[in-house]
């Protein structure tokens, strides 16, 4: 069959086809371009890895919520896949049942600080001023040097004598020896004044004669009304004596005594506080001074603290925070006698305990509540040895 081509192509003289017209026919045809495929290998790969990391961390999540779970004792639980539950009414829990469980940490409710109430040198520590040593109430815990102190309480009992004096000696008013020694010193004057109103009239008789002169008449005179003088001055001193002081004189007394009484018995204060006595039933938990030591009002002894009144601190989140209640009863367990045989023997259950109170603030940053559990009925014996302040306790409340 004869070529498309060569029918539209003229033949030479010797049936040929020219040389154009060939290459002409040797070029190819014009075709839409087509997308390379070395571009779409490798967004085919990128989507290949994505849908393996996909199904392996699928396999990983239902492998992890079948896992077994470690127990606190080293055993294992096996649990279901984890499942969102279905909200459901509680059911009421039985009398004694424990509605929660949470741990707290050991914290006494009556602990102080000791310091010396005055200044001063420390002379003396008792024997058994050690950490952990019981001490009853007024127990003498150390000495300060009382040199300093002895003598300003002597000074001040001195004055408060002294101006106790002063006032008893106005108010009980003038002795009789001077309230008789000022009424003859008046009946004396009173004589005299009677004399020398005699010698003025005889001298008034005379005036004008021979017999008296001026000088002598008034001098007379003079004299009289001098003694007369001297009379009403010692009548005064005399009603004064029989009248006492003034009585704002006495309470002016009155109140300088009491203002010496005052600072005597300041003064004995600061005598007796140079003792450093146990303030209550309590055990020393720590000592800061030894003998020589220069303590001040600001100073701390030590710390000190009944070890018998205990209670725990547990932190409640806000969601459990409405099953309990004040009053409510609980068991607190040692968490480090939890599995010590001879503890568990004597305390199968733990020691009683019950809610003593809800702090009234709240803990934003750990969404919840602290609870004050106080421990009942320590026996003495433990006092001191099972529980100790900062220590941790398993709560357990009941129903």
């Amino acid at each position: 069959m004869t070529p498309v081509h060569s029918l539209d192509t003229p033949l030479t003289h010797k049936g040929s086809v020219p040389l154009d017209v060939r290459v002409r026919s040797l070029r190819l045809e014009d075709k839409p371009a087509s997308r390379p495929r070395a571009a779409v290998i490798p967004w085919a790969l990128c989507v290949i890895l994505l849908l393996t990391t996909v199904a392996f961390g699928y396999r990983a999540y239902r492998v992890g919520s079948t896992m077994p779970i470690a127990s606190s004792d080293g055993s294992t639980e096996s649990t279901l896949p984890v499942t969102e539950p279905t909200p459901t009414p509680s059911a009421p829990t039985a009398a004694g049942e424990v509605v929660l469980q949470s741990k707290g940490y050991v914290v006494s409710a009556h602990q102080v600080k000791l310091g010396a109430k005055v200044g001063g040198t420390i002379a003396k520590l008792s024997e058994r001023l050690e950490e952990g040593q019981f001490f009853k109430a007024g127990e003498a815990l150390a000495w300060l040097e009382t040199d300093e102190y002895e003598a300003e309480y002597q000074h001040a009992v001195s004055a408060r004598e002294s101006a106790k004096q002063r006032y008893e000696e106005l108010e009980h008013g003038n002795r009789p020896q001077e309230i008789q020694a000022s009424l003859n010193e008046l009946k004396e004057a009173e004589a005299n004044l009677e004399q020398l109103e005699r010698d003025l009239r005889r001298s008034q008789q005379l005036i004008g004669t021979s017999a008296l002169t001026v000088k002598d008449f008034e001098q007379a005179r003079f004299s009289r009304d001098a003694m007369k003088r001297r009379v009403m001055r010692l009548s005064f001193v005399h009603d004064l004596m029989e009248s006492g002081a003034r009585k704002e004189k006495r309470d002016a007394a009155k109140a300088d005594w009491k203002a010496a009484e005052a600072d005597a018995a300041k003064a004995k204060w600061r005598l007796d506080n140079c003792t450093v006595r146990a303030p209550f039933d309590g055990h020393l938990l720590s000592k800061n001074v030894e003998v020589g030591s220069v303590v001040s009002t600001p100073t701390i002894l030590g710390e000190f603290a009944n070890l018998g009144a205990l209670e725990i601190e547990v932190s409640v989140q806000e969601r459990d925070i409405a099953r309990l209640e004040v009053g409510q009863k609980c068991r607190v367990v040692p968490e480090a006698f939890q599995n010590h045989e001879p503890f568990r023997k004597l305390h199968p259950r733990g020691y009683q305990g019950r809610v003593a109170r809800l702090m009234p603030l709240a803990d934003r940053s750990k969404g919840a509540v602290n609870v004050r559990v106080v421990v009942e009925e320590i026996p003495t014996n433990e006092i001191g040895k099972i529980f100790r302040p900062e220590m941790s306790a398993l709560v357990s409340f009941l129903r």
